[in-house]
């Protein structure tokens, strides 16, 4: 275990207390959301830090390559799943976010005896715009003016037309990493 590594683990367990704290009384009472993008942002920021650190410092493990995406893909998803139950984010912006990024990772899977796909900058910038995204429609919008309403439709719109541009870019180059690769050998030739 490392600090990076750690960071990782406190994400993992942030998801059900933010959850816990997001479905708290009836889902809308101002101070539970207040909390809950609270843990949400901490949660967030984890997710930055582990990353640097692990790279930074020479902290790369198995367990953070596997743990890392998980505890990320578990945070935006069960966000998105929870904002659309709770009826603050509709369905098929969820239904989007969580096909591409499904779609993805089978596809990492897919490719991984060719190689890699690593995080392009879009994909980062990805998902820091879906993060503060997630972020805005966590806070209790209601309670507020409405150019606060606004501006979360305007970040989360970002946020789906970079997770679909990406997604599509992640599909090109595996397709043209898989072109590209040497086929191996048939052995009943």
């Amino acid at each position: 275990m490392n600090i990076a590594n750690l960071l990782t683990a406190l994400r993992l367990v942030l998801v059900p207390v933010f959850l816990l704290v997001l479905f708290a009384g009836d889902g809308h009472e101002f101070a539970n959301r207040i909390a809950a993008f609270t843990i949400f942002a901490v949660a967030v920021i984890t997710d930055r830090l582990d990353g640097q650190l692990a790279r930074k410092y020479g902290m790369v493990t198995e367990f953070g390559m596997l743990a890392d995406p998980i505890a990320d893909k578990l945070l935006i998803g069960s966000a998105l799943i929870a904002l659309s139950m709770l009826g603050d984010l509709p369905w098929w912006v969820t239904v989007v976010i969580l096909v591409r990024e499904i779609g993805i990772t089978v596809l990492r899977f897919a490719v991984l005896r060719r190689g890699v796909i690593p995080a392009s900058r879009g994909g980062k910038l990805k998902t820091m715009v879906q993060a503060v995204g997630i972020g805005l429609f966590v806070l209790p919008l209601h309670a507020w003016p409405p150019v606060w309403h606004t501006t979360a439709w305007v970040v989360m719109g970002l946020a789906i037309v970079l997770t679909v541009f990406t997604g599509l870019d992640y599909l090109v180059s595996a397709v043209r990493d898989i072109r590209r690769a040497p086929r191996e050998p048939n052995p009943t030739q």
